[in-house]
């Protein structure tokens, strides 16, 4: 049986969701600022009542464990910027992402990134996908629509697998 690139890139896409969906169903709102070390990236609340990523322009060596509300924030951010690419849109700055900051209103918020991919994802045809990236590789031609979406899952798949693992860590300690 042959199966085309957009199948097996959505059927990739939608293993790594179920895989995510086992943990959203299992986020309390406890796990979202828990803090697994010393040196952490997490979300603050600023003095205008938003919440915002601790960031760096140059990765710090060696780079802070971030808790899970800052992976989720970190999800949103290029996936939306991902997204809009793919839509023809212009995306918003870093620092133009909110993030929800509660548990319900986070994963509601990912749940919608997912709709918003989906709508993008399922109108993309086989040539489309050899098209020049996007994001996050703009403008070089060695990497194709296909490879922008190929990353998309990969990142995906290692965010869900970090937010696992510190809920995991956070449930057992």
């Amino acid at each position: 049986m042959s199966v085309s690139r957009t199948e097996l890139l959505r059927w990739q896409f939608d293993l790594t969701w179920a895989l995510f969906e086992y943990h959203l169903e299992r986020l309390k709102p406890e796990h979202l600022r828990w803090e697994p070390a010393a040196s952490c990236w997490t979300m603050r609340l600023d003095n205008a009542g938003n919440w915002v990523p601790d960031w760096a322009d140059t990765e710090p060596d060696p780079i802070p464990a971030p808790t899970i509300g800052w992976i989720t924030w970190h999800i949103g951010w290029w996936w939306r910027v991902a997204t809009d690419h793919l839509a023809g849109r212009t995306p918003p700055e870093r620092t133009e992402i909110g993030w929800p900051g509660d548990n319900e209103a986070t994963i509601a918020w990912l749940r919608d990134l997912r709709g918003d991919w989906l709508a993008v994802l399922d109108r993309l045809t086989e040539a489309d996908l050899d098209r020049v990236a996007p994001f996050p590789w703009p403008n070089d031609p060695a990497h194709t629509v296909a490879h922008m979406l190929g990353w998309v899952n990969a990142e995906l798949m290692k965010n869900v697998a970090e937010i696992g693992q510190l809920r995991l860590l956070h449930d057992a300690g």
